[in-house]
């Protein structure tokens, strides 16, 4: 239906299934698309009032009623005149409404505010990322927001206790390109108090006087030191050297004389460098993650290019020009899974990757899921292989193998790119805890221990769970 309208909106031949339904679809170019075209539809070519029409629409969900519904409409009808193929055709229509289908007010809701959003992304899109970030639409990670913000050329600024304020806001660039400033507010334990002393007292000129003046908890500033919130104010000194600095101001602060005594002034202990290497680009972005759940200075994929490139994995924005039924291999960090309820009463497990370049949406059904559900539900970072499906004018993946990047990356780094090709080589993965094959054990009272399906939520006792949390993961889908 969408194709239709859109191809008649845009001057394709406009069809009517009977001049009498030509006041009912005219305002959609005769394409039916709302439940109150169907209520008309009945209305018009049975001769019943309105309210009969919503009992017989809404009957369209009911498969053991739709026949009754069929018999009615076109019985009704054709005691009005209508001939068998206009009511074959518009049956077929409103047949159709019984799997899917909206009332207006419904699709409007969700229209406006989709227009305004795509007219704001086109000529204001930094205000348009800073609302997303400040107001949480709820659907994405923060950082997919962020990283969708650097495919459209928008500069993501880190936190700055000189320039960050309370809420996410735009700053130009020196090159006069409007960005997107982080907030304060973004930081992990900050107190709203902490963000309204450091926004009232910038700026600041040094850690000392941003101490002094901002006066944050220890770990507040450590974690603003970490994610190079004061690299301003820093000059020759590393983030470890204001690490260090940091300390020996919570140290003196805590040493401070009593009451009624004055306190000693002087600058710091360690004002010069101490020496200390400066955090490389693996600590940096961990920092990122662990303090803001966002990845600013680099996408989390940008150490797995070189990896991804040897064995052939493709991006999401080359997947577009992939041909359907081609064989790949896709990467990314997971941003969304859902498990809805679908009328087959099978489960698939809908996923969205997201690499840098954009999105990957990949199926799994059921028939992959014992060697697929415990790696896809306990990893953060996944590598999938699978099959290309046309879904105009997008490609998705059907799923049929996935792996764990990370332990893929780990298994390159300690044997070298061969012991990723084996791993990749294997006709299956390697079992999941449901799938082992081990005996059931027994245990020492007699009775048997249970298998971990590939669903649980739980892991074997000394492994890890992917901590999701942590790169902001919101989605409502679940192992369990």
């Amino acid at each position: 239906m969408p194709a239709l309208y859109i191809a008649a909106r845009h001057g394709a031949a406009l069809h009517y299934p009977h001049p009498d339904l030509v006041p009912v679809l005219a305002s959609t170019y005769g394409v039916t698309i709302w439940h109150e075209q169907i209520i008309d539809m009945f209305a018009v070519l049975t001769g019943c009032d309105r309210v009969l029409a919503e009992v017989a629409r809404r009957a369209l969900a009911d498969k053991e009623r739709l026949p009754l519904v069929e018999g009615w409409f076109k019985r009704e009808a054709a005691g009005r005149g209508y001939a068998p193929a206009v009511l074959d055709e518009v049956w077929d229509i409103i047949k159709g409404f019984g799997a899917y289908g909206f009332c207006r007010a419904h699709a409007v809701a969700f229209a406006v505010p989709a227009l305004q959003s795509a007219w704001l992304k086109a000529h204001h899109p930094a205000a348009l990322y800073a609302v997303l970030l400040e107001h949480d639409p709820g659907m994405w990670p923060a950082r997919v927001i962020v990283s969708d913000a650097r495919r459209h050329n928008v500069p993501v600024l880190q936190v700055d206790v000189n320039r960050s304020a309370a809420e996410h806001r735009i700053e130009q660039t020196e090159g006069g390109v409007w960005g997107v400033r982080l907030s304060l507010s973004s930081v992990k334990g900050i107190s709203e108090d902490e963000v309204a002393r450091i926004a009232a007292g910038q700026p600041y000129n040094g850690l000392q006087d941003f101490w002094q003046r901002a006066r944050p908890a220890l770990p507040v500033a450590e974690r603003l030191i970490q994610i190079g919130a004061l690299d301003a104010l820093r000059g020759p000194l590393t983030r470890p050297d204001l690490l260090l600095q940091a300390a020996e101001l919570h140290s003196h602060a805590q040493a401070r004389p009593a009451a009624g005594q004055l306190p000693l002034g002087g600058d710091l202990v360690t004002a010069e460098p101490a020496g200390l290497p400066e955090m490389t680009s693996r600590e940096a972005l961990s920092a990122e993650i662990d303090v803001l759940k966002i990845d600013v200075s680099q996408h989390l994929m940008t150490h797995h290019h070189r990896l991804l490139r040897e064995i052939g994995a493709t991006d999401a924005a080359h997947l577009k020009h992939m041909r359907p039924g081609q064989r790949v291999l896709v990467a990314g960090v997971r941003a969304f899974t859902q498990t809805p309820p679908i009328p087959s009463g099978k489960r698939v497990i809908f996923v969205t990757l997201e690499d840098g370049s954009g999105l990957v949406d990949i199926a799994f059904f059921e028939d992959s899921h014992d060697a697929v559900a415990h790696t896809v539900f306990h990893s953060a970072l996944l590598l999938v292989r699978g099959t290309v499906e046309a879904r105009e004018p997008r490609r998705t993946v059907v799923g049929q193998l996935v792996w764990d990047l990370e332990e893929l990356a780990a298994a390159r780094r300690d044997h070298g790119p061969e012991a990723v090709l084996a791993l990749l080589g294997q006709d299956q993965l390697a079992p999941t805890p449901a799938q082992s094959g081990v005996p059931t054990r027994t245990l020492a009272n007699g009775t048997s221990g249970a298998r971990l399906h590939p669903y649980a939520d739980l892991q074997p006792a000394g492994t890890r769970s992917a901590d999701l949390k942590s790169l902001g993961y919101t989605s409502p889908g679940s192992a369990g």
